[in-house]
């Protein structure tokens, strides 16, 4: 089986799925459904763990592994403390680390990033490091004890898809640890293309839930992961750009 291991931990699905933005909280559950995920994304800033009824209630944990995230968080200090606030709810140790820079284009700050992730690692979180698709910057978090390192495809929530898939190659041929392609996937193609990169998984939220059908998309991006880990596996054939190259054999046809 075609399993996913980052750090510790194990995943059978190679789609994780966000929880946020879903018109009502049954079309939520029908997309994560459809998706196959075994792992949802909860943003910990925006969610009342106290509550007696929200996002949480709704997610099935038998089903889905939660992976608590920081978004909405612009300093490694506020990082850090809904990390801790989320651990100690007991939703997991795992934390997708976000730290932004820009309210307008949701950008990383990778100084902030950086800080806060090298504090979670000692306070042994598997840290899953949002961040731009710099390779030195994924090398860095990388060098800090991050799990997963996750560039962007393009802006969070933008639906255009991998705009730099030559930066998004480099790192995955420089670094070791499992890069998961997360934001701006807005189709199954870009799920796909990302799968066929060579990425580890790739993290859905907007693309699903803003989708006119939110389960078919979901159900759609499944598929795309799946074909695109299928192709990388498989080794496509090497691109010829000037010349063709006949399916038949040129040796041995009849002649008249």
């Amino acid at each position: 089986m075609d399993v996913l291991r980052v750090g510790k931990h194990t995943f059978a699905s190679r789609l994780f799925v966000g929880t946020g933005k879903y018109a009502t909280p049954e079309v939520m559950v029908a997309a994560l459904e459809a998706s196959g995920t075994d792992c949802v994304t909860v943003a910990v800033r925006r969610v009342d763990l106290a509550a007696k009824e929200s996002i949480l209630t709704r997610i099935d944990r038998s089903k889905y592994r939660l992976l608590p995230n920081t978004a909405g968080c612009y300093t490694a200090e506020d990082a850090l403390r809904y990390s801790r606030l989320g651990r100690e709810a007991g939703l997991s140790e795992m934390i997708k680390l976000e730290v932004l820079a820009d309210e307008k284009t949701l950008l990383p700050d990778v100084e902030e990033t950086l800080k806060a992730a090298r504090v979670l690692v000692k306070e042994g979180f598997s840290v899953f490091a949002y961040t731009n698709d710099d390779p030195v910057t994924a090398l860095k978090l990388q060098d800090a004890g991050c799990a997963s390192v996750m560039p962007l495809g393009s802006l969070i929530g933008s639906g255009l898809g991998i705009l730099n898939p030559h930066n998004i190659q480099v790192i995955l041929h420089r670094l070791t640890v499992p890069v998961i392609v997360d934001a701006g996937v807005g189709t199954a193609s870009d799920v796909a293309l990302a799968m066929e990169l060579g990425a580890a998984g790739v993290l859905c939220n907007t693309g699903i839930a803003h989708a006119k059908d939110p389960a078919r998309m979901a159900a759609a991006m499944k598929h795309g992961v799946i074909g695109g880990r299928l192709a990388f596996l498989a080794g496509r054939i090497p691109k010829k750009p000037f010349e063709g190259a006949p399916s038949s054999p040129a040796s041995g046809m009849l002649t008249p």
